[in-house]
C-alpha cells in the first residue's frame, strides 16, 4: 500500500555539482564496512558521489539526503558511520537477506530522517526504544525482519510520524496503549502490525485514532477491535483477520471511506448493520468464520462493484443467511 509512494521518494536523483567531500568519505567509509570483496562498484571515488547508485543529493547544497540500497550480495550488519551523513533525510535498506545484526543506536543519531526503511533483512533484536529521538520521522518501515520483543510505547511521541509498519516480524506482547495518544494529531496515520506474535487486548484508546488504514492480521489479539470502526473516520483498509477477537458486530458504524474490510476467522458475533451498504467505495469483504447470525443486508451502493458478493465472503458463520447464501427461514 506504501510501495507507490515509497518507490517515488526513493527514485535515484542527483544534484548537478559534486557531493560534499565529508560526505564522500562517509559513503566510502559505509562501503568498507561491508565484508564483500567490493561492494558498490558504481561507487568510485574518480568520480561525483551524487551519481552513485542509491546516492541523493540535495539540488543546492550538494549535500547527500538519501541512501537507498537493494542488494543481494551485501554481508555484514548496519553500518554504524551513518551519523557522519549529518544531512541524510531518507535511507533505505531493502531486500539485503544476508544483512544481520541488530538496529545500531547509531540509527537515532540521524535528526534530519523522515523515511526509515529496513525491509526483507535477516536484521534481529529488539524495536529499539532510541527510535523515538527521531523526531522528524514520517514513515517506520520495518516489515519482514526478524525482530522481537515488545513495540517501544515512545513511538507514540513521534510528532510527524504518519506510518508505522512493524509486520512480518517476531514482536509479542500487546499493542501499546499510547498508540491511542499519537502526537501526530494533524495526519491519520497508517497502522501495519500483521504476522507477528502479539497478544492481549486491543487498547480502548485506539478509538481516539483516525486511522488511514489498519492490519493487525494474524496475531493473538483480543478484545473489542470495534475501536477501528466510526462513521465519521477516513479509515480506508481494516484488516483484523485471523485473531481472538470478541465483539457485537451489530453495534459497529462504518466510514463511508471503507475500501477493504476483513474481519474473518474471529469469534465476532452478532448480525451485519444494514448501514455497511452506504460503504460506497467497499471493493474487499469478507466477514467469514466468526459467529455472526441474521440477514445479510441488500441494497448495496458500491461504486466500482455491481455484481454480489460470494459466498466465501459470508460462510462459516453462526447462522447468517440471505444472498448469497441460503435463503433466510
Amino acid at each position: 500500500m506504501l510501495l507507490p509512494l515509497l518507490f517515488l521518494l526513493f527514485s535515484p536523483l542527483s544534484a548537478a555539482g559534486l557531493c560534499h567531500p565529508d560526505d564522500k568519505s562517509a559513503l566510502l567509509e559505509f562501503k568498507h564496512s561491508f565484508s564483500n570483496p567490493n561492494p558498490f562498484p558504481t561507487w568510485d571515488p574518480a568520480f561525483d558521489c551524487c551519481d552513485w547508485y542509491g546516492v541523493e543529493c540535495n539540488e543546492t547544497t550538494n549535500y547527500v539526503i538519501g541512501l537507498n540500497i537493494i542488494s543481494d550480495d551485501l554481508n555484514g550488519t548496519i553500518p554504524t558511520v551513518l551519523p557522519k551523513l549529518k544531512h541524510l533525510q531518507h535511507l533505505r535498506l531493502h531486500k539485503i537477506p544476508n544483512l544481520v545484526g541488530i538496529i545500531p543506536p547509531e540509527i537515532g543519531e540521524l535528526p534530519h530522517l523522515t523515511y526509515l526503511v529496513i525491509s526483507w533483512t535477516n536484521v534481529s533484536g529488539p524495536v529499539p526504544n532510541f527510535l523515538a529521538n527521531l523526531k522528524h520521522l514520517a514513515y517506520l518501515i520495518l516489515s519482514f525482519n526478524h525482530l522481537s520483543g515488545s513495540i517501544p510505547p515512545s513511538l507514540a511521541t513521534l510528532p510527524y510520524l504518519y506510518a508505522i509498519d512493524l509486520s512480518r516480524n517476531q514482536l509479542t506482547g500487546p499493542i501499546p496503549e499510547s498508540f491511542g495518544h499519537f502526537a501526530n494529531t494533524a495526519g491519520f496515520p497508517a497502522l501495519y502490525l500483521s504476522h507477528n506474535m502479539l497478544s492481549g487486548d486491543i487498547p480502548a484508546s485506539l478509538a481516539n485514532v483516525n486511522f488511514s488504514q489498519v492490519d493487525i492480521s494474524r496475531n493473538n489479539l483480543s478484545g473489542d477491535a470495534s475501536v477501528f470502526f466510526g462513521r465519521g473516520k477516513v479509515t480506508s483498509t481494516i484488516v483484523i483477520s485471523r485473531n481472538n477477537f470478541q465483539f457485537d458486530f451489530s453495534n459497529v458504524s462504518f466510514m463511508e471511506s471503507l475500501d477493504v474490510l476483513d474481519i474473518s476467522h474471529n469469534k465476532i458475533y452478532g448480525s451485519i448493520p444494514p448501514q455497511i451498504t452506504d460503504a460506497v467505495y467497499l471493493q474487499f469483504l469478507n466477514v467469514s468464520y466468526n459467529r455472526l447470525c441474521g440477514e445479510i443486508p441488500t441494497g448495496w451502493k458500491l461504486r466500482y462493484r455491481s455484481e454480489s458478493w460470494d459466498n466465501t465472503s459470508f460462510f462459516h458463520n453462526r447462522c447468517l443467511c440471505g444472498i448469497p447464501l441460503d435463503p433466510c427461514k
